[in-house]
């Protein structure tokens, strides 16, 4: 009777996998269809999304068909058995090892679900700002975009957006200062200004402005690593490149960081929803109009 409930659950979770891939496909569907057959940008990033979303789920289905396994009725009375046999042949230590064993598998499975969980959420927040917060700022920016005869240059989410949407505005403009360079020369000028930055940092855990030591590691992380850039690395950069910075979003009105310059703005993109994970920066370039199909 045991094996039986066990190939019932199994039947179950089988049943449980198909309903949740026809309702991702639903899901799939009705994303296709929100997004025009000649927005070539958009159409590429949803099939990423996509293609993420469809591999997850098949991952997560795996697992859970091998925790079942694992977990079928009448296994721990056969280990037991086989325990006590060979306990009798080897002696005491293969009890022993057989409890490693099983505390390892429990820390797999530990970990398995820990991630499982992290990618539901993921993948959850990737399906909600397809449909909603994260499509809608598309849609804005894209309007107020066009307007101007451009359209969005999509950068890497990797920590260093900021950095890279201006390395992609100067390149554009035959100036080939890289990503490191910036970070580097943005980390000097606020060192050699501590007074024109420090007070607008703040201690995130006690609420209090930086220290001059917080202040240094701050800018020591702005050079050596993928820390987020925001408004004061551009403030720091709009005078290092004596050019205003202009961000565009889509709630409200554009912003720009140096006015005192009269050189054309370098033109970055601010979103609040990008990835469903975060704030995130993109660049700008021409406008590309598609035939209608």
């Amino acid at each position: 009777m045991e094996a039986e409930e066990g190939g019932s659950e199994e039947a179950v979770l089988l049943r449980q996998h198909r309903k949740e891939k026809k309702d991702l496909q639903a899901k799939i569907q009705s994303m296709k269809n929100s997004v025009p057959k000649n927005d070539k940008k958009r159409r590429k990033q949803l099939t990423e999304d996509v293609a993420k979303m469809e591999s997850e789920l098949d991952e997560r289905h795996k697992q859970e068909l091998t925790d079942q396994t694992q977990k079928q009725p009448g296994e721990p009375e056969v280990n037991s058995i086989s325990n006590g046999v060979t306990s009798l042949d080897l002696g005491s230590e293969v009890p022993v090892q057989q409890t490693r064993v099983s505390k390892a598998q429990k820390r797999r499975e530990k970990k398995a679900a820990i991630e499982k969980e992290r990618d539901d959420r993921i993948a959850e927040a990737e399906i909600e700002n397809l449909g909603g917060a994260r499509h809608l700022e598309s849609q804005q920016l894209a309007h107020i975009l066009s307007q101007r005869q451009l359209q969005i240059k999509q950068i890497p989410s990797d920590g260093h957006c900021m950095y890279r949407a201006i390395e992609h505005q100067l390149k554009e403009r035959d100036n080939n200062v890289t990503l490191t360079s910036l970070r580097c020369q943005t980390a000097d000028y606020m060192q050699n200004r501590t007074d024109d930055f420090l007070p607008f940092l703040t201690n995130s855990i006690t609420g209090e402005m930086y220290t001059q030591d917080e202040f240094e590691k701050y800018c020591t992380e702005v050079a050596n690593t993928p820390a987020w850039g925001g408004q004061l690395e551009l403030r720091a950069l709009s005078h290092i490149l004596q050019t205003p910075i202009e961000v565009i979003q889509a709630d409200a009105s554009p912003i720009i960081i140096g006015e005192e310059y009269s050189d054309k703005p370098i033109t970055v993109v601010y979103m609040r929803h990008a990835y469903g994970l975060g704030e995130h920066y993109n660049s700008v370039e021409a406008l590309i109009v598609t035939p209608a199909e």
